[in-house]
């Protein structure tokens, strides 16, 4: 394995594409939002940071719309927000450890404290579903989860999701 340099941390070059997308920056272990709307725009503000969103409200609807057909929350703690836009050029990914538990209309009709949102290009198929597959195996792990909530900041899930694989 390479090292992959993240913010001057040695992390290791994995084939998960979880890591490929996620830094200090577009991670944080306090995430703000009592409700799903306010979860998901926090999330966005995260990734408007990067610089890599051309237009925050189309980005917004896109997200917005994919909950309208289904709600992206899962089961055990866990909400994947996404959607597809003409905002971004390639797939971008934030996660948030919610300090409090938040309704997110989950499949199991518990609340979700754990949040990982991808926003991709509509032009691009691939790397959304991949990231999507990969994030949810990892994310069926009860000690993953835990380990998850319990980390302080944004280095110490980066470094949980990279010792897990």
């Amino acid at each position: 394995m390479r090292p992959l340099d993240i913010v001057g941390e040695s992390f290791y070059s994995i084939s998960m594409s979880l890591l490929k997308y996620l830094t200090p920056d577009t991670v944080t272990a306090d995430l703000q939002g009592s409700n799903k709307q306010e979860v998901i725009e926090n999330l966005l503000d995260i990734l408007m940071k990067t610089g890599r969103i051309r237009d925050r409200e189309s980005a917004l609807a896109a997200v917005l719309e994919r909950e309208k057909k289904m709600s992206t929350g899962m089961e055990n703690g866990i909400a994947i927000p996404h959607g597809k836009t003409d905002a971004v050029d390639d797939l971008i990914a934030a996660v948030g450890i919610s300090r409090v538990a938040v309704d997110f209309d989950a499949l199991d009709k518990q609340p979700s404290r754990i949040f990982i949102m991808t926003l991709s290009s509509s032009q691009r198929t691939g790397p959304h579903i991949q990231f999507l597959k990969e994030i949810s195996e990892l994310l069926r792990s009860a000690d993953m989860r835990r380990k998850l909530l319990a980390a302080k900041e944004s280095r110490g899930i980066l470094q949980i999701l990279a010792d897990s694989l």
